[in-house]
């Protein structure tokens, strides 16, 4: 069986000046990110991919030299293209933009992207990566809302709930290419 591990990047350091697809790791993430590392075994990934987005390319690397595999950067794996979006300080309205942002997946309620185009985009880059490393198990470091979008739309998952489940780092581990949800772990510390 071939696996695709979807992880959700490690804690970023928040800069309310800066948009978040510019964060870095903050010093938490990058200690998670290295203990993410072991979490991986059953899974043997043979490559890791990240998103060119700091955060999880940050992530990535850190994972990749811990399990010592190659680790390489793969376009429109990034997250929601929510860059235009000023920062949300209050938890809870980011929250419910999210979900508005899930419920009505046709719009454009919040960023530049809908729902579906996000999914579309990084659908898109998930298979070439597959397609690429074929016969390996791959993991890509990648952002929360896109994995859940692909994982709603491959694997059947509601994608808020999920999306409100993965913690930072967190993974999904689905058999390729059936899609089928293998394991969900929402946090590592």
């Amino acid at each position: 069986m071939r696996y695709l591990i979807l992880i959700k990047h490690a804690m970023p350091q928040i800069d309310p000046q800066r948009p978040a697809a510019e964060w870095s790791l903050s010093l938490e993430g990058q200690a998670a990110a290295l203990a993410l590392a072991g979490q991986l075994d059953v899974w043997s990934p043979a490559v890791v991919v990240t998103s060119e987005e700091p955060k999880a390319s940050e992530t990535g690397r850190l994972l990749a030299e811990a399990r010592g595999l190659p680790v390489v950067s793969a376009p429109d794996l990034h997250e929601h293209d929510r860059t235009q979006e000023p920062f949300e300080p209050d938890a809870e309205r980011f929250r419910e933009q999210v979900a508005r942002f899930f419920a009505e997946p046709d719009q454009r309620v919040y960023g530049a992207e809908s729902a579906n185009d996000a999914y579309a985009r990084f659908g898109a880059a998930v298979d070439r990566v597959m397609a690429q490393y074929a016969g390996q198990n791959v993991a890509i470091v990648a952002h929360g809302t896109v994995i859940s979008l692909f994982a709603s739309q491959r694997a059947g998952v509601e994608p808020f709930e999920l999306w409100q489940r993965l913690g930072l780092p967190s993974f999904v581990v689905l058999a390729w290419p059936a899609c089928t949800v293998e394991t969900i772990v929402e946090k590592i510390s």
